[in-house]
């Protein structure tokens, strides 16, 4: 068993940051390495499964970050119109504030690494069901009928906002997102 130490989550937490900007191609092993602040060495100590495992880990703990978020947000909520637009809110204040380099903590991996890799596939489709589980039951509970198509709906375009936004580097596509969003959660919950 791989004993967890200070060192480790360093390079988890560095790696998530890493992966989120540049996505996995783009970040080599000693880039991961020297931003853990570690020697080249304990990468295979603590991740024997290398780049992937690594990279499989951090982009679990990114998404189950997002989702405390997501699960915080909604649920201090008044109202579903207002969650949708307090989670689109934060993500933009956060894409704005990285300068426009942290879209979507799973995006960049999923798109770049995904489709060779199954571990790293696998930790990405967690992350979306974690974050559609948080707004289908959160849907559910304020009365939506098919909470289930609806919360698809909401993740999949905040996901496109997100990506958008990114891309143009201003935040105005996920404001619209959020603009329809909430005019479609209330009909929907009328």
């Amino acid at each position: 068993m791989v004993r967890r130490t200070d060192t480790r989550q360093r390079m988890l937490d560095s790696a998530a940051e890493l992966f989120h900007q540049q996505g996995y191609h783009a970040t080599g092993l000693n880039q991961l390495v020297a931003a853990g602040g570690a020697p080249k060495g304990s990468l295979y100590f603590h991740f024997p499964g290398g780049k992937e495992q690594l990279a499989a880990e951090a982009v679990r703990q990114s998404g189950a970050q997002l989702c405390e978020l997501l699960a915080v947000i909604v649920a201090n909520a008044p109202d579903a119109a207002t969650a949708i637009r307090n989670v689109i809110d934060a993500l933009a204040a956060a894409l704005t504030e990285s300068d426009f380099q942290r879209g979507c903590p799973l995006a960049t991996v999923a798109l770049d690494a995904a489709g060779e890799s199954e571990m790293i596939r696998e930790a990405c489709a967690d992350g979306y069901r974690s974050w559609h589980a948080v707004i289908e039951d959160y849907l559910g509970r304020q009365g939506a009928v098919e909470p289930a198509r609806l919360a698809t709906v909401a993740l999949a375009a905040i996901e496109g906002g997100l990506l958008l936004a990114r891309t143009l580097r201003d935040t105005a596509p996920l404001h619209a997102v959020a603009t329809h969003l909430q005019a479609t959660i209330t009909e929907e919950l009328s």
